[in-house]
């Protein structure tokens, strides 16, 4: 024991450091702390808490005279170092920022942090840092469409009372078309998914044809009414609708939600509407697909069967969709509209007032 340390125990001063070292759930650098303070206790000699704790010697002095200048406290804390490296001056790293919010002088469309800590004379994990503390990250893009309707309002929150509160004795539909789904075979097969290892597929794929899926979600049920067709034009619609108006009771009154395509403002689509009465077409506002609720089933058509399918043939492609549907007609969900209409349209103001301060 180092010259002037003496450390002397009562049965009030053990009760603690022996409770440490008992308790299995303690941080083990807590355990051999107090072991260093009751051995000391005991007159152990260095040599053999060293032993006993398996430390170094510096480490049993540091201990003893830490428990000696603050007590059992100051064994369960840990003193603040000064960091190896002087921290980045503000003024350096409101620069960073500065550049950051800028595009790179060189022909780049962003700044990387290699590039940015050449420009600087940090350190690329500096950069990284100072990144990561003020929320930038460059290399990370969002994209985004702005609907210019000047009707946004009145169709969105048309659209929204029809998804919330749907007339009575009324179906309501949400149609879109999912057109040139591409009949895709690989030009070799790939290999099965195993630990360790994601199941593989060739880059390269053989084409062999496209069709386009004609859909309607009931919304009230959540069930899914599709149709392949070769084309994508008004005649395909037309059919489509003439099914859906034979599968549809009599007497139920028919409000479609449907975007602005042209096919679907065609004459002969028009003409259609004149002779079947109880169907009203609600369009979306421009660039407002999101607002559609069959996409929703198109996304999970995509992300589950067809992005990673292997088609030899239109045909073989059209049967994987109809079964698809199949498969999601006999336990459909309804679908449930979440979103304040009021508050997209607070949102949509925001984005045009920030594309107006830019120019």
């Amino acid at each position: 024991m180092l010259t002037g340390i003496s450390i002397t125990l009562s049965d009030d001063d053990r009760r603690r450091p022996e409770a440490i070292t008992a308790d299995r759930n303690a941080p083990q650098k807590h355990v051999w702390r107090a072991r260093i303070v009751l051995l000391s206790g005991d007159g152990a000699g260095t040599n053999a808490i060293m032993a006993a704790t398996g430390t170094a010697k510096t480490t049993v002095w540091r201990w003893q005279e830490r428990y000696m200048a603050e007590g059992l406290d100051g064994l369960l804390r840990d003193k603040t170092r000064p960091p190896g490296k002087a921290p980045v001056p503000d003024e350096r790293a409101a620069k960073v920022v500065e550049m950051t919010l800028k595009p790179p002088p060189h022909e780049a469309t962003h700044w990387t942090a290699r590039a940015m800590a050449k420009a600087t004379g940090l350190a690329v994990s500096t950069v990284q840092g100072i990144w990561k503390s003020h929320g930038l990250a460059p290399h990370r893009w969002r994209s985004f469409k702005l609907s210019n309707d000047p009707a946004f309002a009145g169709k969105l929150h048309a659209i929204v009372g029809l998804y919330v509160a749907p007339p009575a004795h009324a179906v309501v539909l949400s149609f879109d078309e999912k057109s040139q789904i591409q009949a895709l075979d690989r030009t070799q097969p790939g290999l099965p998914i195993k630990k360790g290892r994601g199941a593989t597929m060739t880059h390269d794929c053989k084409r062999h044809g496209t069709t386009t899926l004609f859909a309607a979600l009931n919304v009230l049920t959540g069930e899914v009414f599709g149709r392949n067709m070769q084309r994508h034009r008004h005649q395909g619609f037309i059919r489509f609708l003439n099914a859906l108006e034979r599968d549809i009771p009599v007497g139920k009154v028919i409000h479609v939600i449907i975007d602005n395509y042209a096919a679907h403002k065609h004459a002969k689509i028009r003409e259609w509407l004149a002779r079947h009465p109880r169907w009203t077409f609600h369009f979306t506002p421009t660039s407002s697909s999101w607002l559609n609720a069959v996409e929703g089933f198109f996304a999970k058509l995509t992300r589950r069967r067809l992005r990673h399918g292997v088609f030899r043939s239109v045909t073989e492609l059209q049967a994987a969709i109809n079964r698809f549907i199949a498969e999601h007609n006999e336990q459909p969900k309804p679908f449930v509209w979440r979103a304040d209409p009021n508050a997209i349209i607070a949102a949509r103001s925001r984005g045009f007032q920030a594309l107006e301060s830019m120019q």
